[in-house]
């Protein structure tokens, strides 16, 4: 079943309505997080980025980066706290991560063992994050693979950062670090290289030291 454009397209049955409905509950559009999956202006979105703002004037919104599940097309949108987000509901399974090839990324089921083949591109940047042998969630709509959840919080080893300077100790005081999977983060100044540290896979922060 083609979901690509819903409530435009005259082809779709009352029953096929009826299971999208069932398959989607409302949110408030400061509830969407990375890797959601809406429906917004007749069609499936991913929410590949999003960003809470509270400026000075006004209440507070999400910036959402979304991406078409069909055509890979991009918007930008902003959803406030009072607007109403239609939230699809996908099956999990969870897989394990098993290696990459190139852009591929190959995850085997943890139930039934078998082995699927996904794109770079679906995981975006949390992709460096994946090691072999973690498990992660894989979200699937109609058995179309539309995200992959990793855990939030991972421990990574600090590869590079500048030595801590003295006086500079402060956790509020921040300097670049790039962690053993190449990714590029800000730490606190009392963190050095060798260091373990937990990081959000979400938003790519620090958190604490282990």
């Amino acid at each position: 079943m083609d979901l690509g454009v819903v409530g435009s397209n005259p082809t779709i049955g009352t029953k096929n309505i009826r299971l999208i409905e069932e398959l989607m509950a409302k949110i408030n559009g400061n509830e969407i997080r990375k890797g959601n999956v809406i429906e917004h202006k007749n069609s499936l979105w991913v929410a590949v980025k999003t960003s809470h703002v509270k400026p000075g004037k006004g209440g507070a919104f999400a910036q959402v980066e979304l991406k078409n599940i069909r055509n890979n097309s991009k918007l930008n949108e902003r959803f406030r706290s009072a607007d109403k987000v239609e939230k699809v509901r996908l099956e999990q399974k969870e897989h394990q991560f098993l290696y990459g090839s190139g852009d591929d990324l190959f995850f085997m089921n943890n139930e039934n063992f078998e082995q699927i083949e996904i794109n770079k591109d679906l995981i975006g940047e949390s992709a460096n994050f994946l090691v072999e042998g973690m498990n992660v969630q894989v979200e699937f709509f109609e058995n179309e693979i539309l995200n992959v959840s990793l855990p939030e919080r991972i421990t990574c080893v600090v590869q590079e950062t500048e030595p801590t300077i003295k006086g500079q100790t402060a956790a509020n005081s921040s300097k670049p670090a790039v962690l053993e999977n190449g990714v590029r983060i800000m730490v606190p100044q009392f963190v050095s290289e060798g260091e373990k540290i937990v990081v959000s896979t979400e938003t790519f922060e620090y958190l604490e030291r282990v």
